[in-house]
């Protein structure tokens, strides 16, 4: 650290368009980064305190003993993955363009920034892969389970399509005008994936199977219609995937209302729930200003920016 003061991260938020559950299994999923970003600003110390501020709350202490707060789980499991390796502490400023309450991928988000960070304090690689790899670790240690598809997009950038193993992760070209409203709450995805595995166990392992397969293929379809900006084609595409979301158990009224307004429009070419279910957002393959009225509408589009990293 001896080189330099300060360093700030961007990462983006990022949401889901192809292959929610199923990615989980080892299936194709879509996803992009989006044009609202997590920032963080970390100045070094000369001793080894440690000082965290964000919207989620403040918390202080050392890199020996460090504070508890669950509000900051991903940013403290960070921290201390790093700690006996870091030369000193710090202060660190955490600013968000989004709410965590709206499915963005703040905590994958947040993570990455943070990783590619503390790898710049111990004047390690920060090359794209090596943060991917720390930071699918730590959510991993929080959560216990992910797939890390949000945090590929918030690292790599733009639209993507990801598989968890072996990992694939490859650029497609962008999107059409899409549109993202929230249902004004959510279920946490660990518990919507604890209720879907529920009812799996009931007997119900082999058709879910069948979805996990089903939810692949209109993935794979998908990935060729935006290779090939057929926009009709992936609206399809896309309410199918809703229709096996639905299966899987993971809809409810709210959500099942907002799409099938959408769906009403012309203008819009397909709606799914975008994210675990249950609540949070909805995306839409075009926009509906009806809808807008009753439910937000976050603004966003595709960012083709991944991880960006300055040294002061």
């Amino acid at each position: 650290m001896s080189e330099w003061t300060a360093i700030r991260v961007s990462a983006p938020g990022s949401i889901m368009v192809m292959g929610e559950h199923a990615v989980l299994f080892g299936h194709r999923a879509i996803a992009c980064a989006v044009n609202r970003f997590m920032h963080l600003h970390l100045v070094r110390r000369n001793d080894r305190e440690i000082h965290v501020r964000s919207a989620l709350g403040t918390v202080s202490g050392t890199l020996d003993t460090l504070p508890r707060d669950e509000n900051l789980s991903f940013v403290l499991a960070t921290i201390g993955l790093f700690a006996e390796r870091l030369p000193c502490g710090f202060e660190l400023d955490i600013q968000s363009e989004f709410s965590h309450t709206v499915g963005l991928g703040s905590s994958a988000a947040v993570t990455a920034a943070l990783v590619a960070a503390l790898l710049a304090c111990c004047n390690e690689s920060t090359e794209p892969d090596y943060v991917f790899d720390h930071a699918l670790a730590i959510i991993h240690r929080v959560q216990g389970r992910g797939s890390g598809t949000d945090l590929a997009a918030s690292v790599y950038g733009g639209l993507i399509g990801y598989t968890v193993s072996p990992r694939s992760v490859d650029r497609l070209p962008g999107l059409p005008p899409i549109s993202l409203y929230y249902a004004g709450y959510k279920t946490r995805t660990p518990d919507v994936l604890a209720l879907v595995a529920q009812q799996a166990a009931s007997g119900l392992e082999s058709l879910h199977s069948g979805l996990y397969e089903l939810m692949h293929r209109s993935t794979v379809a998908a990935e060729v219609a935006v290779r090939q900006q057929d926009w009709p084609q992936l609206g399809k595409l896309m309410n199918i995937y809703q229709g096996l979301m639905d299966a899987l158990g993971v809809n409810d009224p709210t959500l099942a209302q907002m799409i099938y307004r959408l769906r009403a429009n012309p203008a819009v070419l397909g709606a799914k729930i975008s994210g675990s279910g249950l609540g949070d957002c909805v995306l839409a393959l075009g926009e509906d200003s009806t809808l807008a009225a009753e439910f937000e509408r976050i603004e966003v589009a595709v960012s083709g920016q991944g991880l960006r990293l300055e040294r002061d």
